[in-house]
């Protein structure tokens, strides 16, 4: 979805969710992200204040993209694995292919998690997207598992998968030479080697 707005010099701007996580990425990278405001996006943009609630609810939001389509596709990855796949197979491999992008777009998803990681003022508002993701996989493990998201089993099965992730992205944001999809799977496998050891 694209906005037209007038630039203040009136030309027109076309706008979208890509082009204000451009600007703002690029104002974050100058002047931090505590540093930069709504309306210094907005200005640097082109276009209103308002215009970007149009697409973000807060600045919070902006480092996070388009999270709600991110956590569709991620369901869909789920619901695309095999019905005869243990359960912890099916997680293992939807969580890597959710993690698998293209290879132009790595350099601004490293950036993006580099934000969202160590940003203090990010840790609450990541918070409630953690728990937006880990309950993407509590219920798909509870469906095949046949008990509710809320019971232990599908609830640790998220919170463990989050966890290695994120273990998986700190060892991936230290070391540009590595990929991201095998660091995420190792990962995971790490896990597994531990339960049967």
């Amino acid at each position: 979805m694209a906005v037209e707005a007038r630039s203040a010099r009136g030309r027109p701007v076309v706008t979208s969710h890509g082009e204000i996580e451009r600007v703002a990425f690029r104002l974050f990278a100058v002047r931090g992200f505590t540093g930069t405001t709504l309306e210094d996006i907005a200005r640097e943009a082109g276009i209103g204040r308002r215009t970007i609630f149009r697409y973000y609810g807060s600045k919070n939001d902006i480092p996070w993209g388009q999270f709600d389509q991110t956590l569709g596709t991620f369901r869909e990855l789920l619901d695309q694995m095999p019905a005869d796949l243990p359960v912890h197979e099916a997680v293992h491999r939807a969580v890597v292919a959710f993690n698998d992008f293209p290879e132009d777009a790595m350099a601004a998803h490293r950036e993006r998690m580099r934000l969202i990681l160590g940003t203090p003022e990010l840790q609450a508002h990541s918070a409630l997207r953690y728990a937006e993701w880990r309950a993407v996989v509590a219920e798909f493990v509870a469906e095949r598992s046949g008990c509710a998201p809320t019971d232990l089993a599908p609830r640790v099965a998220a919170q463990v998968s989050l966890a290695l992730a994120l273990a998986a992205y700190d060892v991936w944001l230290a070391d540009d030479s590595r990929v991201l999809t095998e660091v995420v799977s190792a990962s995971l496998g790490e896990l597994e080697r531990y339960l049967r050891s």
